[in-house]
């Protein structure tokens, strides 16, 4: 079974973008460097309209690209799908995508897209764990992502810390309940404005 990380850009503080869901300058590094996240260029990745793609740090195109590589599928919640409208069917990474919500997939919408709508975390990270076999999940932080590591289903926990504080705003760990212990963390790497780290969960 592949590995589960709960993985989201993060401000110092903790949160992932302020109360109107803006992200502010947390996504700044993606754009800040010189080097592509893949070798051919990052258009399979770039949502951006303008075809610029990404271009970060070589410290952080050298851990991103094996990470984003390696995940089969995405699980985030209703509230990510309908800001990003889905990302049109073409998700920035991996071949599939689980939403968890008690409504269903939007109709007509984008039928030729592997996205699948489940009404619980545990159900989600099961059908992922299908579609996905040996390669990662990669699960969205924030609420969704706080319940599936409350129900001991993430592996590792990544966050990309970038030096802001927001004060106020979503949450990383959504409003998660009680202590969940992680072990030191395995991954620390310097990038260009941003931080990456990654931490496994102790059992």
């Amino acid at each position: 079974m592949g590995t589960v990380i709960m993985h989201s850009v993060v401000s110092v503080d903790g949160f992932i973008a302020d109360e109107n869901d803006d992200v502010g300058p947390l996504h700044d590094w993606y754009f800040n460097g010189d080097t592509p996240i893949t070798e051919g260029g990052d258009q399979q990745y770039d949502h951006s309209g303008d075809g610029s793609g990404f271009k970060v740090s070589k410290a952080s195109a050298e851990y991103v690209r094996p990470m984003w590589e390696a995940i089969g599928t995405i699980v985030m919640g209703r509230n990510l799908f309908d800001l990003m409208n889905g990302w049109e069917g073409r998700p920035p990474t991996g071949d599939h995508v689980v939403v968890v919500s008690h409504r269903p997939k939007p109709e007509g919408w984008h039928p030729e897209a592997s996205y699948h709508f489940v009404d619980d975390v545990t159900t989600a990270i099961e059908k992922a764990q299908k579609l996905a076999g040996e390669r990662t999940i990669a699960v969205n932080a924030g609420e969704v992502g706080s319940q599936i590591l409350a129900a001991g289903l993430v592996d590792e926990v990544a966050m990309d810390v970038v030096p802001v504080v927001f004060g106020s705003g979503k949450r990383y760990f959504g409003s998660i309940d009680g202590q969940h212990l992680l072990e030191d963390p395995h991954v620390v790497i310097q990038g260009d404005r941003v931080l990456h780290l990654k931490f496994n969960v102790r059992c």
